[in-house]
């Protein structure tokens, strides 16, 4: 395709042949006539060519270089207004819409004039400058609709690289909140379950088999988050949680409202905050009960993840700034308080959530 397009740019130049006419007919002609043909050539020509390799150079040292050339040569030979077609075209090349017009505006008052002051005969001078004044507002016109189009698809194409790019960062960004969730909640529960083995030996056995079978579990689910397969169930979640806490001691209290039905993408945001929840009740609160409940209400579906831990005032971590972007993304929002125990509440509003 290239090779076509600059195969029908040379062709173009053929167009020049409309200084021959006044040489080759009139009677007068002599070698200043034939040597002012061969300097507008050699002199236009480079302008050409540099037109449609460099287009951000056009205005400056096409467009005009090419009107003052035509401006200085069409009084002596009306067949050089042919220039001014090839700057009606660089306009369209170079300029908006807008600019281009009063462009051509300007190169039609320019031709109208050489009608009055040419030196070349009626009717010749005639037949010479009226071919050039319709193809100027023809090609110039078409010139404008392909550049706007090239505009139009080059911008097209910058925004689809950036939806692109902007696609690939939030799925960097769900990978990376995926893995944290994922390891932070699995790899504490296998820290607890090898503190238990060392407590007590005689439960070696069983804890170990426990620790494959999570380590086992866990090495599916980031297979699953890295192809973006993994739907969290907020029941197992639930049920995870419960025997989690349990095995640390911590007395779980569990109110879920049957009557829900929550959709699957709200579902696992929602199962993947409470992971994160729990997670950090194990971690830090050094809690005697932690209440979970889940339930409508005042229009929005509440997580409520609450403890009678230590409670803490230090700043968010990862953890819980991916939480609360999750969670943003459904248009809700992430509540912390710590003052006695530490207490989580995540709304979704239920017209998303059910």
């Amino acid at each position: 395709m290239k090779k076509v397009a600059g195969a029908s740019r040379w062709f173009h130049l053929l167009y020049l042949g409309n200084l021959l006419w006044s040489v080759v007919f009139d009677p007068a002609t002599d070698w200043v006539d034939w040597a002012l043909v061969a300097v507008v050539v050699v002199a236009f020509v480079p302008m050409y060519v540099l037109a449609w390799r460099r287009p951000e150079l056009v205005r400056r040292w096409c467009l005009v270089p090419t009107v003052v050339l035509g401006a200085l040569v069409t009084p002596f030979n009306t067949g050089a207004a042919v220039l001014f077609v090839y700057a009606a075209a660089f306009a369209g090349l170079a300029e908006s819409r807008r600019v281009a017009m009063r462009w051509f505006f300007g190169l039609s008052a320019l031709i109208c004039v050489f009608a009055v002051v040419s030196t070349v005969p009626m009717p010749y001078r005639l037949w010479g400058l009226l071919p050039s004044l319709i193809f100027l507002w023809l090609v110039g016109v078409l010139q404008v609709e392909w550049s706007e189009r090239e505009r139009d698809a080059e911008e097209l194409r910058i925004r689809t690289a950036r939806v692109e790019h902007l696609a690939t960062l939030a799925e960097r960004e769900r990978i990376a909140r995926d893995l944290h969730d994922l390891l932070g909640h699995t790899l504490t529960a296998i820290v607890v379950r090898a503190q238990l083995v060392a407590a007590d030996p005689a439960r070696a056995r069983e804890e170990a088999a426990e620790i494959e079978r999570t380590a086992r579990a866990a090495l599916g689910e980031i297979r699953d988050a890295v192809t973006g397969w993994r739907s969290a169930s907020l029941d197992t979640e639930l049920e995870a949680a419960r025997t989690a806490l349990t095995s640390l001691g911590v007395e779980v209290v569990v109110r879920r409202d049957p009557d829900l039905v929550i959709v699957g993408s709200t579902e696992h945001e929602l199962a993947l905050a409470l992971r994160e929840a729990v997670t950090n009740v194990a971690r830090h609160a050094r809690a005697r009960t932690c209440r979970i409940g889940v339930e409508a209400r005042d229009g929005e579906l509440r997580l409520v993840v609450a403890d009678d831990g230590v409670g803490s005032r230090a700043p968010e971590g990862n953890g819980l700034t991916g939480m609360r972007e999750r969670i943003a993304a459904l248009g809700g929002l992430v509540r912390r308080t710590g003052s006695a125990g530490t207490t989580v509440t995540i709304a979704v509003p239920l017209r998303v959530a059910t």
